[in-house]
């Protein structure tokens, strides 16, 4: 794994936990010699995993839209950072660099993120995993939502098993790194069609 995508909140959020996570995640990518692709701030989770990558010395790429530099506050201390010009362009920009994705807690952008890219390794557009940082059990009802989905018969347990979870930062970059992506022909029972 050259690069880990890790989408996350741009605020640091209500437990301290969030930001210890964040800065451990960026820690071991540097020690690793993994590469980062993020969001390009430098505020919250997304500032605090990239500067402690930079601090490691390793290798940070920011992805983020023009419209959100001056929101986000653009990180500009990142050894490569790029403007584009849509959050679609952001997305796929940040996919092409990444060869495993990392969701940290975050709020509706960082849910929106991660479910796109699990999309896309469902409907075998990519084949990286896709891991959650269950950091304070913060995924918790995210993981029972999809449970209950498979359960309903809308998430295939194929699909599911997409679905990466470590509850630390070193643990989960060990499973995505050793992960086998299901080999599934279809993602839809044609008798529904």
């Amino acid at each position: 794994m050259k690069r880990i995508c890790v989408f996350c909140g741009s605020s640091s959020g209500a437990s301290p936990a969030y930001l210890e996570a964040a800065k451990k995640l960026g820690e071991i990518i540097a020690a690793r010699g993994i590469g980062l692709v993020y969001g390009g701030a430098r505020c919250g989770l997304m500032g605090a995993v990239a500067n402690s990558a930079i601090e490691g010395g390793g290798e940070v790429v920011g992805v983020i839209p023009e419209a959100l530099i001056e929101k986000e506050v653009a990180h500009v201390g990142v050894s490569d950072l790029r403007i584009v010009g849509s959050m679609h362009e952001r997305k796929m920009m940040m996919s092409d660099l990444a060869d495993g994705f990392i969701a940290l807690p975050g709020g509706m952008g960082t849910l929106e993120e991660f479910c796109e890219i699990l999309t896309w390794a469902q409907l075998g557009l990519h084949r990286k995993p896709c891991g959650l940082l269950n950091v304070d059990d913060y995924y918790r009802h995210l993981i029972s939502f999809f449970d209950h989905a498979v359960s309903q018969k809308f998430i295939r347990p194929e699909h599911r098993s997409l679905i990466v979870i470590g509850e630390e930062p070193q643990e989960l970059i060990e499973r995505l790194e050793s992960y086998e992506m299901p080999s599934v022909s279809k993602w839809i029972d044609r008798r529904d069609v």
